[in-house]
């Protein structure tokens, strides 16, 4: 994926003013409109300076767009560093009504979750006597595996974007307390009640909605509801079987590896997954750990269970 220069698209420099960035959006709009230019590739050009008016018109898009750094080369491949948005509220309210199903793999990738648009509660707030609903509000946090297996309470920050007096997005923060359910999956959004921007007149406030991402965890990885472990076991364990100890998220469980097991075979602990109902599943993944030759003796044994035995593990090539 190419990553791509809004400012370079736009002609203007990181720190413009939206102002600036409106004018730029004018002029190169009148440029490269299809019904009206003779540049050959008018409408390629239109559609890249309409997709990066989008981003840098929305000082909460333009303001987390910042923060991926100045040091990216526009076509260099390009992949956002994991929980980029993390913690960054998006109002939904920086569209400009291009369809932006005509954008590019890189502002998919980027805004194609975050850029919500105003939800029907905000549109049915009305307009009587100037009472309008508040716009609801949109954030990714990231929370510990173990908080859906118990549920927690958690303390979060999350950024939003003020336009400050030169014209130019600045980053506010704020802090909330927030119930984390037990059994919450990634991906499953939390609706925080009247948290979102306020609303006009008596219009009450937006709510703001969180959707839950798990950080990277040293030991599981997750997949819906249920969890897997990669459980490194020894070549005599695994022909043999045995009875070793598994961590789980929730404490250490006793795992019966049966004999002639093999190396990626999966066990399957029934509702050791996220809780729920149904709970999701605990899967085990094994993977054979050779023990390393560094000594004589282990050497001497190496060739002793060659000889003892006979086995080709290129067998079914051919060779």
């Amino acid at each position: 994926m190419e990553y791509k220069d809004y400012y370079k698209i736009m002609g203007v420099s990181r720190d413009a003013s939206q102002d600036e960035i409106k004018r730029a959006y004018r002029k190169l709009a009148r440029k490269y409109h299809p019904d009206v230019s003779k540049e050959a590739d008018a409408e390629a050009k239109f559609k890249e300076v309409g997709e990066a008016y989008e981003v840098l018109k929305d000082p909460e898009k333009r303001a987390a767009y910042d923060q991926l750094g100045a040091n990216w080369k526009a076509g260099q491949d390009f992949n956002p560093p994991p929980g980029w948005d993390q913690g960054f509220e998006f109002h939904g309210g920086g569209f400009t009504g291009a369809d932006s199903s005509s954008f590019s793999d890189f502002f998919e990738e980027l805004f194609g979750r975050a850029a919500y648009s105003q939800s029907a509660g905000a549109q049915a707030g009305g307009y009587r006597e100037y009472n309008v609903r508040g716009e609801d509000a949109h954030a990714k946090v990231l929370i510990d595996l173990e908080d859906a297996y118990n549920g927690a309470s958690r303390t979060i920050t999350l950024k939003h974007t003020e336009l400050g007096s030169d014209g130019r997005p600045q980053v506010k923060e704020r802090t909330l307390n927030v119930k984390i359910p037990k059994g919450v999956k990634e991906g499953q959004h939390l609706r925080l009640s009247g948290q979102g921007s306020p609303g006009v007149g008596q219009g009450k406030a937006g709510d703001l909605y969180l959707e839950i991402a798990f950080k990277p965890h040293p030991l599981y990885r997750v997949e819906g509801k249920d969890v897997y472990l990669d459980l490194p076991v020894a070549p005599w364990e695994a022909a043999l079987g045995a009875k070793v100890k598994v961590p789980t998220p929730t404490g250490i469980l006793d795992l019966k590896i049966p004999a002639n097991s093999k190396g990626g075979q999966k066990l399957r602990l029934k509702g050791k997954g996220i809780p729920g109902k149904p709970a999701g599943d605990f899967y085990v993944v094994l993977q054979i750990a050779l023990p390393p030759a560094n000594t004589e003796e282990a050497k001497a044994a190496y060739k002793a269970f060659a000889e003892a035995v006979p086995f080709n593990p290129r067998a079914k090539l051919g060779v």
